[in-house]
């Protein structure tokens, strides 16, 4: 199955993170909050207005700019 950025999932979608394309401080701060290869990762809602996205990884929820899901690549599940 080809790969989609996390920006593309919809509300309720759930994915596998199978790369992520950052600069190192970003990349950094993606790992810190769990981002790594292999987790599931979940959408929970898209704000309007080009606004922050919330997803689910295990029990945490976070925020993220459009530009930062734009550099983490997914599987759907």
């Amino acid at each position: 199955m080809p790969s989609i950025t996390l920006a593309t999932l919809h509300p309720g979608d759930t994915a596998t993170i199978v790369a992520i394309h950052a600069e190192e401080a970003l990349h950094q701060r993606l790992l810190a909050l769990g981002f790594r290869s292999g987790k599931q990762i979940e959408m929970i809602r898209k704000a309007g207005f080009s606004g922050p996205l919330q997803v689910r990884i295990g029990t945490t929820d976070i925020l993220l700019r459009r530009s930062e899901a734009a550099k983490i690549r997914v599987e759907r599940s």
